[in-house]
């Protein structure tokens, strides 16, 4: 199928957390935590919700525009990208919905006043694809079936399950011996090192562009235990808010609060469709012409994401994620690979 003709496509992409990472749920719960994250409902394993990925991403596609195109009028009236397009505000203010506007036709929008269009990018849930734990032989990244599975990869869907009770894991030991056991964080764990598929995970994400000192301490665990392993090591911070008037504690406000641990990588998807196949107020799509042009808008956002970041706590020191793959899984730029 050629490209104009095709519906949709999509692109697969890896992040790595550079500082810990805290979406909240909202509000504080009983429990070990007050202020806990987001988990999938179904597996309780931390994931960042597609809502808030695509919210931040069009708030820094808007900046980018505003930066390449300052003072853009429509009908001889200010019309910035952001914070206009970037859906900061109502009425006049809000979203320009231009058929040649990249920032809604990609994202979508809703006008006060009559008008309003999906977008042409859909984006999935984050989820973790390779977890950093404390062990012994400093820090190891830990997946399961159930994660890699997440990267579309198809030879990743025949992996079945594991032993529950072991790691598969291939670093050798400082003597130069084989790892007989290994701790992650509270777990002591035996090693298993004659699983045949261990090899052929490590070429494939080698492939995603993850830097070679996470890949070489890489460890599969069952799909059971990684929800444990996940839970137990999660960063936590306790922070307490100021009272203005005296610059000191305010008493009563402790509070804690979880995170995703820096190091963490992470997966999600984007779909793109095909701009051909849409139109706005009976004008076709103009601002992109095809799937890949949908994304590369979309990638314009990943500089902003690495430095400004996503989530809350962001004044904490949370937040910035780098994208591994821009041009997505199987586009990968491998020159610049850390630790290679």
């Amino acid at each position: 199928m050629t490209a104009e003709k095709k519906s949709f496509e999509t692109f697969t992409f890896l992040g790595m957390a550079l500082d810990p990472i805290h979406v909240g749920t909202g509000g504080t719960r009983l429990g070990r935590v007050d202020n806990t994250i987001v988990r999938d409902p179904v597996t309780k394993i931390p994931k960042i919700p597609g809502s808030s990925l695509v919210g931040v991403m069009r708030a820094y596609v808007a900046m980018k525009k505003e930066n390449e195109t300052p003072n853009r009028q429509i009908d001889d009236k200010p019309k910035p990208y952001y914070p206009d397009c970037a859906g900061q505000g109502g009425g006049d203010s809000g979203h320009c919905g231009k058929s040649d506007c990249p920032v809604c036709t990609v994202f979508g929008f809703a006008k006060d006043n009559g008008g309003r269009f999906a977008g042409l990018a859909g984006f999935s849930d984050i989820h973790v694809l390779l977890f950093p734990v404390a062990s012994q032989l400093g820090p190891q990244w830990i997946t399961s079936p159930m994660a890699l599975r997440q990267t579309g990869i198809t030879e990743f869907s025949e992996l079945g399950d594991l032993p529950e009770q072991e790691v598969i894991y291939c670093k050798t030991g400082e003597e130069g011996g084989v790892q007989s056991s290994l701790n992650l964080g509270w777990l002591f764990l035996p090693v298993k090192t004659d699983w045949q598929q261990l090899n052929n995970i490590i070429q494939k994400i080698n492939e995603f562009g993850i830097p070679n000192y996470i890949v070489s301490r890489l460890g599969v665990v069952s799909d059971k235990l990684l929800v444990h392993i996940v839970n137990s090591n999660l960063e936590v911070r306790t922070s307490v808010s100021i009272d203005p008037t005296t610059g000191s504690a305010r008493e009563g406000a402790l509070f804690t609060y979880e995170a995703l641990p820096r190091g963490t990588v992470l997966v999600w998807e984007i779909t793109c469709r095909n701009p051909k196949h849409f139109k706005i107020n009976g004008q076709q799509v103009t601002a992109v012409d095809s799937p890949d042009k949908v994304r590369d808008v979309v990638a314009e956002a990943y500089p902003y994401l690495e430095h400004l970041g996503i989530g809350g706590m962001g004044s904490r020191g949370m937040g910035r994620l780098r994208v591994l793959n821009p041009k997505g899984l199987g586009e990968v730029d491998t020159s610049e690979k850390e630790g290679s």
